[in-house]
């Protein structure tokens, strides 16, 4: 049975939690609000082809790395 709070299907795909990754990418951010923006479209893109609409989760990844992108070039 999966455990939609703490360990979510979606998250567990492959041999690394989701979870595990964000929180390793997003600790060398030169600061927080990159680094959450970062980690969101991280999450959208590690779990784009298995929630059942790929193209929502890839967009929703593309706008959170728009913001991160904006964010460290002003």
């Amino acid at each position: 049975m999966s455990d939609a709070v703490n360990s979510p299907a979606h998250y567990n795909k492959g041999r690394i939690e989701a979870i595990e990754v964000i929180e390793d990418v997003v600790a060398g951010a030169p600061e927080p609000v990159v680094g959450y923006q970062v980690g969101q479209a991280l999450k959208y893109l590690l779990r784009a082809w298995h929630k059942g609409n790929a193209g929502q989760d890839l967009q929703k990844a593309a706008w959170y790395l728009n913001r991160a992108i904006a964010r460290i070039n002003n």
